[in-house]
């Protein structure tokens, strides 16, 4: 039996944490194929269809901000209990949407609903491991995590081909009650983690630079990459001529690549330092944005070579991925619960904000998409060079 630092079962609680944080991520990715198809069966249009994304997220946002809150000052594993049991709720509802006016607002409800996941999940791994190890695990729980937007979109498209596009939201919805259960039941292995009731609420945070530095630059990083996937699937279809299937294989390329980096990442920190690891993995990101948009500027079109200039987002992602949000979560000097929400809120910002910028010209092709995700990533570029790192431990 491995146990953690608080006495329970380390891997019980590994467990329930990644299980709660996929379920998150399933929201977006499960429903992606049925995009494309919404304003055929709801009404509307495909740059309307783009918000039932952009609405999650920016639901997610806000729920982010009130878990941390709430995890500063109460015990997280009632609150994730709750949040699981609400993201379950509003999401047998969105299922039973009859405009997709009504299915954007339960979106935005949904994304609120199911948020403390993300939150609570690095303090948890801090708490069960230590910082020595915990840099590992959050790879780990990252490289768990990126096989929910290979694999959810390809349940997904058999979803929506044998149920309907409503079909993703049923599951979702059952699932989620299922974990709250299952947390309820088995939440003594988790730790009794409340990260601090530090006065000032997330101002403190936003005045620390050093923060900023890394929860900034993490979420233009991740946030080029989702641009990428949530426009991808309309681009493909509507612009390029290609069907889901091109969007699949590039999203099983990207996520393997991811993979390989983020399953590395914790011996190549020990060994070269973690601001080593975040300036190789967002310089990365960056030379895929840039060779994006240079092929994007010549007016290219293939999805074989989209998927190939895919690959370096995903490995620079993979790479300074870990070891960029543990040391945000180290910046934020205990307040664990807010660092991590608002870690994820500038991700999710990021990647509502580009989504909206992009939606308008979903249908004209990859520039947009391109220029949106190398801005991000060469603006993750400057804020390394511009704001002091943490001191290496």
């Amino acid at each position: 039996m491995t146990t953690g630092k608080h006495g329970g079962h380390a891997g019980i609680a590994f467990a329930l944490i990644v299980t709660s944080t996929v379920l998150g991520i399933a929201g977006t990715d499960l429903v992606l194929p049925a995009v494309p198809s919404l304003p055929e069966v709801l009404g509307g249009t495909y740059a309307q269809a783009q918000f039932v994304l952009a609405a999650f997220v920016t639901g997610a946002a806000l729920g982010l901000l009130v878990f941390g809150s709430l995890g500063a000052r109460y015990d997280q594993r009632r609150l994730l209990v709750g949040s699981l049991v609400a993201y379950g709720l509003v999401s047998a509802l969105a299922g039973f949407s009859v405009s997709l006016e009504m299915l954007i607002a339960l979106r935005f409800l949904q994304g609120a609903a199911g948020a403390a996941a993300a939150v609570f999940a690095p303090g948890m791994i801090r708490a069960l491991y230590g910082d020595e190890r915990a840099i590992g695990k959050l790879g780990l729980l990252g490289s768990i995590e990126s096989l929910t937007p290979a694999l959810a979109p390809v349940a997904g498209v058999w979803l929506l081909s044998v149920a309907g596009w409503n079909a993703s939201f049923e599951v979702i919805a059952a699932l989620a009650l299922l974990l709250a259960a299952a947390v309820a039941t088995l939440g003594r292995h988790l730790p009794a983690v409340v990260s601090g009731r530090r006065s000032g609420g997330y101002a403190h945070l936003l005045r620390n630079a050093t923060f900023l530095r890394y929860a900034v630059s993490h979420a233009f990083t991740l946030g080029a990459l989702l641009v990428i996937v949530f426009a991808a699937p309309t681009v493909f279809v509507a612009a390029l001529g290609a069907g889901l299937s091109d969007f699949i294989a590039m999203q099983l390329t990207g996520i393997a690549t991811f993979i390989v980096a983020a399953n590395a990442t914790g011996r190549l920190t020990a060994r070269f330092g973690a601001e080593r690891m975040i300036w190789f993995g967002t310089a990365l990101s960056a030379l895929g944005g840039v060779a994006m948009l240079a092929y994007a500027l010549f007016g290219g079109a293939s999805t074989l070579v989209v998927t190939a200039l895919f690959v370096p987002f995903n490995f620079g992602l993979g790479f300074r991925g870990p070891p960029g949000f543990h040391r945000a979560v180290v910046a934020a000097h205990g307040d664990d619960a807010r660092g991590a929400a608002l870690v994820v809120v500038a991700i999710l910002g990021t990647t509502a904000a580009g989504t909206a910028v992009v939606a308008p010209f979903i249908t004209l092709g990859l520039l947009p998409l391109a220029l949106a995700a190398a801005a991000l990533v060469l603006g993750a570029l400057l804020l390394l060079a511009l704001i002091p790192p943490l001191p290496e431990r």
